[in-house]
């Protein structure tokens, strides 16, 4: 009987310890500090990482910040431009249309009564305001619009129409491949579509929402051009009658 009775304290004392030592690791887990892990930083591309100013003119005399500087043209292919007659622009026909990357020297700001033909993409208000520029090689001055007025207040679309800095600086990273490319308004294997739409133009359109991995045909002055995309790379091009 006392043997039995030694089995039974025995083992309840190897029950006690085992709990107790669970008990120990468990506060010991608990009291230990935390391992440090460092949060996973985004990936973010080069072209992400491009600064571009903004002037956010809201009047007519801010547009002399711009005066005797170049711009270069961020919305290509998306506004037709002018000759002048005088202080009037020709609105009844083209000059040609701005161009993606194109540098542009500007000379002054003008507001004109625009016929509806010419509010496509700028609205007409009571008066459409138009930048006046001259081109590289090209002495002759033209107008382009970039706002409106109506009842007293001005719109602009300069900093979504313009690069205030030379583009082949701030995306340097690109290489001469691409900027060739671009400047010759043509598309290359390998390019995504911030280069190929500088290249071709805005006017598009696709039937994914699905950036980088799709096909899209740009509008291309009229000669349309379906790219497809994969993880961003332009992997197959063609013209496309179909736009």
């Amino acid at each position: 009987m006392q043997n039995g009775l030694k089995a039974a304290i025995g083992g309840s004392l190897v029950v006690v310890l085992a709990i107790g030592g669970e008990l120990l690791y468990l506060r010991h887990e608990r009291n230990k500090p935390a391992a440090f892990k460092a949060p996973e930083r985004e990936v973010i591309g080069d072209d992400d990482l491009v600064f571009l100013k903004q002037k956010r003119p809201s009047t007519l005399a801010d547009m002399k910040e711009l005066y005797g500087t170049t711009v270069w043209v961020s919305a290509g292919g998306q506004l037709d431009y002018y000759a002048l007659a005088g202080k009037s622009a020709q609105y009844g026909k083209a000059a040609g249309t701005l161009l993606g990357a194109q540098p542009m020297v500007i000379k002054t700001a003008m507001e004109q009564v625009a016929p509806k033909s010419a509010t496509f993409r700028i609205p007409g208000g009571d008066k459409q305001v138009l930048l006046v520029f001259t081109m590289p090689g090209d002495a002759k001055e033209y107008a382009v619009p970039v706002g409106y007025r109506e009842a007293g207040t001005y719109t602009f679309y300069t900093d979504e129409i313009f690069f205030y800095e030379d583009p082949r600086v701030l995306y340097k990273h690109w290489g001469p491949e691409v900027w060739k490319a671009v400047d010759e308004h043509r598309v290359i294997n390998g390019m995504n579509e911030r280069m190929v739409q500088l290249a071709l133009g805005q006017v598009q359109k696709s039937t994914s929402k699905d950036y980088g991995n799709r096909m899209v045909v740009y509008a291309n002055l009229g000669k349309p051009v379906a790219v497809t995309f994969v993880k961003n790379h332009v992997t197959a091009f063609r013209a496309d009658q179909g736009y």
